[in-house]
Order: C-alpha cells, then structure tokens, then sequence
C-alpha cells in the first residue's frame, strides 16, 4: 500500500492525465447518448412512412374483396346466414389470436411476424380464389383471420418501440389513417375488377400482398435489439398481465366503441334506405366522406393534439364528438345531411382509437406487442357482438342502433373518468 502512495505522489501526472482522459470518457458518453436520441428520431421519420406504406396496402388488399364477398359466396350456393358466419369466423380468429401474435412480436422480433401475417393473408386470399365449395371458403377465411391478426398489433407495437411518449398519438395516428386510407380504395378497385370475373379482385388482393410481403423484407428494419427480445424470452409474465391496473378500464372503453361502430356499418344502409331513400352508389359516396375525413383527422390533428393536451382529452372529445354523430344520424332525411352526419361521427370516433392505443402503450409495463395484440383483440370482440346486436335492435326500431351508440358513448365517458381516479389514487402512488 504504501509504495502504492509513495508512486502516487512521485507521478501527480498520472493522476492528472486520468482525469482528465475520464472527463474526455464522460464527454464522449454524452454526445453518443445524444447522436443515438437524433438516430432514434431520424429511425422514426424513416419507418413512420414504411409502416403507413404497409398498412395502406394491407387494407387495400383487404377491402378489395368487401363488395365481392356476398356475391362470390352466393355463386358457390351460400345463404345469407352461412356469409354472415364466414365474416364473422374472420373477427372471432383475430380475438382469439392477436395477443398471441404481439406477444411473439415482442420475443423474435416486429419484422418477422409482420411479414408472417402478410404472408398468410396472401395464401388466404389466393385460396378463395379457387373455392368452389363452401368448406374452402371457410377454410381460407380461418386462415385468413388467423395471420391478419399479427398485422396491426405488430405495427402498433412497432410505432411504440420508435416513438417518443410526446410524439406517441401522432405514430398512432398515422397508422388509422392509413387503415382508413385502404379501406376507401380496396373496395373501389375491388368493384371494378369484378365485372369481368369474381374471382379477379381475390387474386389481385393476393399479389398486392406478395408485393407488401416483399416490401417489408426489402425495405423495413427491425425495431427491436436483440437484448430487448431476450429479454422477453426471459420474462414469465401472463399473456393478460396488461390488463392489471387502472390501464384494464381502457380496453372496456375501447370495446364499447367498437361495439357501436360495428353496430353503426351493420345498420346503417338500411337505416339510410328507410330514412333517405339511399341506395348502394350513394352510402359508398357517404362511406368515402367520412372515411377521408377520418383518416384527415387522424394522420393530421391527433398528433398535435395529443401532443398538446394530451391523450386523456384527446379521447374524451372524441366520445363527445362521437354522441353528437349518433344522436344526428337519427335525423337524417337526405344525402347531405346523412354524409355530414356520419362525417361528424367518423371524426369522433377518429380521434378515440389512436389515442387510447398510445395512452395505453404509454401506461402498460409489458411489452408493447402483448398489450397492443389484446388492444386488438377487444376491438376483435366489439366486432363480433356488434353487428348482431345491432341488426336484433334495428329489428325492434330502426334508430336503436344508434341510441345504444349514444349509451355506450356516456358509459365510455364515465368509464374515462373512473379511469383518471383511479390512475391518480393516493394509495396506488405509495403502492409504486
């Protein structure tokens, strides 16, 4: 020890050469801990764009075959019911499977499981080009269900990983406008090449998802590093563990909106036909307005205005925005008035859906993918119950529909609001 000191005090250089190599470390540290906060964000403004590309053709893909579907089947020998089921198995494998899809997502990887779902919803859609019995169709829509539902948890999870908490709503944002984007040009380019042969749009909606899958391999990287993924590996965590907490309430608020939305595209064409005297040409003219308007409103004022004032606002208004849309939609009594109407409501309901899915990313502890991937499942459901219990209610008056939207809307409201107590109880503070 002490000759340790005595050469100590023999090279004072030493000492000042290590200091001053240490604060030259320390400065070093800093400035790559700034370039890779820049990297992060020049990663995003890179991907952001990709994912918007992906999804877009995603749902164009899907939409392709929305107006064909009822007239295919019913070629095959189909009943109305026997269709009703085959939309409907698609929506009950996308509950069952999407939180099992984000949960991989977040131990092998975005990029993989993406590219799986395409895939398989390529396969899917080739097969139902050449159906010609009923058990192929259903076979080719479980297939269907069951890889689509790694898509948008995946992507969700993907904006997650490279976005800030401030810039969150904006990636969430970008990614509905681009679902509303697909599904206003799927079914117009589905409509078109239907007239020469059915079964055309079916391959066309396969190879636009070749060409995705392709995309995606060339083009997207991955967002997770693989310590992050082993991690994962790692963690015994329930599938369900996102739905602990103060944060389970927004999935319920999720689930009733998409309750009354289902509800709302199961009914409304009748409902526009017995109020307006609306045909087929007119609600695809109405369903397009407030398909612009929604993605308008998404992929341009929810980034600003989560920013701004946050999501918990930014969800509330939406709800309002949403009950006024419900409540006018009652009087509708032309083509005016039912495409100003439904707009106002497809604003409200615009502003909602991003907003939870990044305040609810924000607030979660597990992994991105686990938690959009149930995000995605409740929505499933609220496709499942909705139309069914939309048609039963229009059965016993035409507007119940939308007063049971009106309902939900205030339940949502109120949910929200027990919500905010219970993510600001004193007691849950001191629990963390």
């Amino acid at each position: 020890m002490s000759s340790f000191l005595t050469d100590l005090e023999n090279k004072p250089s030493r000492i000042a050469s290590f200091c001053s190599t240490y604060g030259k470390i320390s400065t070093i540290k800093k400035y790559n801990s700034s370039v890779s906060g820049v990297n992060t964000i020049l990663e995003s403004k890179k991907a952001l764009p990709v994912l918007f590309a992906v999804m877009f053709l995603v749902m164009v893909g899907f939409g392709i075959i929305i107006p064909v579907m009822p007239f295919y089947v019913e070629e095959i020998g189909a009943t109305p019911t026997q269709l009703g089921l085959l939309m409907a198995v698609y929506s009950v494998m996308q509950l069952i499977f999407a939180p099992m899809w984000g949960r991989i997502s977040d131990r092998v990887g975005r990029k993989p499981v993406i590219m799986i779902g395409i895939f398989g919803l390529a396969l899917s859609f080739f097969l139902l080009a050449v159906s010609s019995t009923l058990w192929m169709l259903f076979a080719a829509r479980v297939i269907g269900g069951f890889f689509s539902s790694a898509n948008m948890p995946t992507v969700m999870a993907y904006v997650a990983d490279i976005t800030s908490d401030e810039d969150r709503g904006k990636g969430m944002g970008i990614i509905g406008a681009s679902v509303g984007l697909g599904f206003i040009f799927g079914p117009a380019i589905g409509g078109i090449f239907s007239q020469s042969n059915l079964s055309v749009p079916f391959y066309i909606a396969g190879t636009l998802s070749i060409i995705t899958f392709l995309f995606v391999f060339l083009v997207l990287k991955e967002s997770l590093t693989a310590e992050q993924r082993n991690k994962q590996l790692t963690e015994k965590k329930s599938l369900f563990s996102a739905l602990q907490g103060p944060v389970s309430i927004l999935f319920i608020l999720q689930w009733f909106v998409s309750v009354s939305l289902a509800g709302l595209e199961a009914t409304f064409a009748y409902f526009a036909y017995e109020k307006a005297n609306l045909g087929a040409v007119e609600l695809g003219y109405i369903f397009m307005i407030m398909g612009l308007a929604g993605a308008l409103v998404q992929g341009g004022l929810v980034g600003k205005l989560t920013k701004k004032y946050g999501e918990g606002l930014v969800i509330q208004i939406g709800i309002v925005i949403s009950a006024i849309g419900f409540s006018l939609i009652l009087f509708i009594d032309s083509f005016f008035t039912a495409a100003l109407f439904l707009t106002i409501f497809g604003v409200g309901n615009g502003l909602i859906r991003p907003s939870v899915s990044s305040l609810i990313t924000k607030k979660t502890p597990t992994g991105y993918g686990r938690t959009t991937g149930l995000l995605s499942s409740f929505d499933s459901l609220g496709r499942v119950v909705g139309p069914p219990l939309g048609g039963w209610l229009f059965t016993i008056t035409i507007g119940l529909p939308y007063i049971l939207g009106i309902v939900l809307s205030v339940l949502a409201l109120l949910l929200y609001q027990v919500y905010k107590m219970k993510a600001k109880s004193p007691l849950r503070e001191i629990s963390n």
